[in-house]
């Protein structure tokens, strides 16, 4: 999760600092002693604290006879010493036992533990004072009774002799604490995963002592590792058990090291976090790994884009560097979150030149000045420029004559372009155009468009606009003899600018309440470096006329995404926060679709991309719709631009074709 959504798990478990008190189990005594499930074994300690105590107890009653005979004891009395001892231990034991004074560890002794200690050793004094008031043979030895100043003498040497013992424990262990916390925090872990990510993570943190993390402990639900060691760090567990770890160990961080597993997984695994409020961190996903982006050490918190549910993608990226290494990329929108991420990746491959266009300044600049910081010798050229604008896009591809045009220039919020019908057909159609024409004109090699699965059946301007940029792509790869011309058609991008996501968490931030269009509404779902892979890899497979569709996986709740973030932020769904349902706005479908049923597809090499040819609208149809369109924008007549797009939707802008 961003900065601005922090989870209230994050603070760590409540109670709890990153100093640990000296009352923390070491991870190697808990692994010694079986943990919960291991056979009963014999409680070393406590027998210690009993050894102890009966020293202790024979020791003040020593010190009572000493002191009432002042040093010289004759023969007689300590014959009797000898025979009320055991007798006194014995009632001494017996009584701490019995007001639970062997339930308490000594290195927190307080009020509560001196008060006990001081009613056990009242006890059983009163005792013996009564048995010797009554006279009985137990306190007589050879006719001599037990002196009553030695029963009070030995109750108060004995109360000072167990308490003072208990007290320094606690002194040491606060002067062990004080010296301690004159050091760096220390963070206690567990690690979730002991795979090949786990043994990194491991290794990663056992090296870095800056990192402030110290791992004690192991989590898999493997049997065949259970209690084994990885070097000394002991598998404790399955993941059921993380509560009780979490509270066993005094765990301050969970760190989930499965790249790979799938959301219901990390789900359950945070949930239960959650529930034993300690803060989590997650390995970054393969395919942040891959792109070199995150480093193995960088652990993040759990975010909505571990859960949901997308497997990594597998690059064939000798395919892409093929068609990338050593050529001049053109990139329109490249400020946006699409267009920024594939200058990114694309930068990974080391073009001879990158050329990353857009209208806005500041997008611009902050992704040329994240590039600017990398390694790679790639030469990068920031342009601000409208891809309307004819002109200035003649002299753009006139100046540099990219080899490769990815347009991710468009408008893509739906009600936006529901009320500004004159941009979505300017920028989305008339731009495209615009700059498809020239990648033909000025010889590039491969156009690759930045489609939606709102082209499908459209229902908003927003879909019908980027189906039109689709057929206008089509109608280039028939006629346009070097450029290739092919379209990736994919869903929604998780977290991008675009998304619901910024707008749920400004609900959040304010109060509530979080607003949901409907309860059954679904969305498919990427995510930003995921779809760039996927858009180079089909761009790599493209031979001019397909539209690729990216397995979007099953699609998602938009309510389940909903109450996810407001967990995730610390908060109770319809409690803290209160989800209101405002009804499906203009131009929403309550579901997307990725290809209609005439447009067959087949597979790929990557079984996470499908291509598709839908036919083509006819030449003359596809020119005669574009003077429409055309006219209706010079004229403001918004009425006949929704006409016209209700026609495209419909698939009756020619009698004869246009089958969507």
């Amino acid at each position: 999760m961003s900065s601005d959504s922090k989870d209230n798990f994050g603070q760590g478990k409540s109670g709890q600092s990153g100093n640990m008190p000296a009352s923390v189990p070491a991870a190697a005594d808990l692994a010694d002693s079986g943990f919960a499930e291991a056979p009963y074994r014999f409680p070393w300690l406590r027998l210690l604290q009993v050894v102890l105590d009966a020293g202790l107890a024979a020791a003040s009653l020593a010190g009572a006879y000493f002191i009432r005979f002042e040093g010289h004891l004759s023969p007689l009395y300590l014959q009797q010493f000898l025979v009320v001892a055991p007798v006194v231990v014995a009632l001494r034991l017996v009584a701490n036992w019995r007001c639970g004074v062997y339930g308490r560890l000594w290195r927190y002794t307080g009020l509560t533990e001196v008060t006990e200690i001081g009613l056990a050793v009242l006890t059983v004094s009163g005792l013996l004072l009564c048995l010797r008031a009554m006279g009985l043979p137990l306190m007589k030895v050879e006719g001599h009774l037990l002196s009553f100043s030695i029963l009070v003498i030995d109750m108060g040497i004995c109360y000072f002799l167990m308490t003072a013992s208990r007290v320094l424990r606690r002194l040491q262990t606060e002067h062990s604490q004080r010296r301690h916390w004159r050091q760096p925090v220390r963070r206690r872990a567990l690690v979730v995963g002991a795979g090949d990510a786990g043994l990194m993570v491991l290794k990663e943190l056992t090296q870095r002592s800056d990192l402030g993390v110290d791992v004690v402990g192991l989590v898999d639900d493997d049997p065949s590792k259970l209690k084994k060691r990885i070097g000394h760090i002991t598998v404790f567990g399955a993941t059921r058990e993380l509560p009780r770890l979490v509270e066993l160990l005094c765990i301050d961080q969970v760190i989930i090291a499965m790249p790979s597993a799938p959301a219901a997984e990390i789900r359950r695994i945070v949930d239960m976090c959650r529930e034993a409020e300690v803060e989590t961190r997650i390995l970054p996903g393969l395919f942040e790994l891959i792109n070199g982006r995150v480093s193995i050490n960088q652990l993040r918190e759990v975010s909505l884009e571990d859960l949901l549910g997308r497997s990594p993608v597998e690059l064939d990226s000798a395919s892409i560097a093929s068609y990338i290494e050593g050529r001049t990329v053109l990139v329109t929108g490249a400020g946006g979150s699409i267009g920024s991420e594939l200058c990114r990746q694309i930068f990974h491959f080391q073009p001879r030149k990158l050329i990353i266009l857009g209208k806005g300044e500041n997008s611009i600049f902050t992704i040329q000045q994240e590039l600017s910081r990398r390694v790679e010798p790639v030469e990068v050229v920031a342009v601000i420029a409208d891809v309307r604008d004819r002109p200035r896009m003649e002299q753009i591809f006139s100046e540099h004559k990219p080899h490769l045009v990815f347009h991710a220039a468009a408008h893509k919020h739906v009600p936006l372009m529901e009320a500004n019908v004159y941009e979505a057909i300017n920028n989305n159609v008339f731009g495209t155009k615009v700059v498809a024409d020239l990648a033909s004109q000025h010889g590039a090699e491969k156009f690759v468009l930045v489609s939606s699965d709102k082209a499908v059946n459209p229902t908003s301007v927003m879909g019908a606009t980027k189906r039109m940029a689709e057929l206008v792509i089509q109608d280039l790869a028939l006629r346009a003899g070097k450029t290739k011309y092919v379209a990736v058609r994919f869903g929604n991008v998780l977290a991008s600018r675009g998304s619901v996501i910024p707008l749920w968490r400004q609900q959040i931030a304010a109060g509530g309440p979080l607003t949901v269009t409907d309860p059954e509404v679904t969305r498919y779902f990427m995510l930003i470096p995921e779809a760039v892979q996927l858009i180079l890899q089909a761009g790599a497979y493209g031979s001019g006329g397909e539209i690729f569709v990216l397995d979007m996986g099953k699609p998602v709740k938009i309510l389940d995404l909903a109450n996810d973030l407001i967990k995730f932020s610390g908060l109770r769904p319809g409690h803290d926060i209160k989800i209101q349902f405002t009804g499906l706005r203009p131009g929403e479908k309550l579901y997307e679709e990725l290809l209609t049923e005439d447009e067959g597809l087949s597979r790929t090499v990557n079984e996470k991309i499908f291509v598709g040819r839908p036919k083509p609208l006819e030449p003359e149809a596809l020119a005669e719709a574009l003077g429409r369109f055309e006219s209706y924008v010079a004229s403001l007549d918004e009425a006949g631009i929704r006409a016209e797009l209700d026609r495209l939707a419909a698939g009756s802008l020619t009698a004869a074709q246009m089958e969507v």
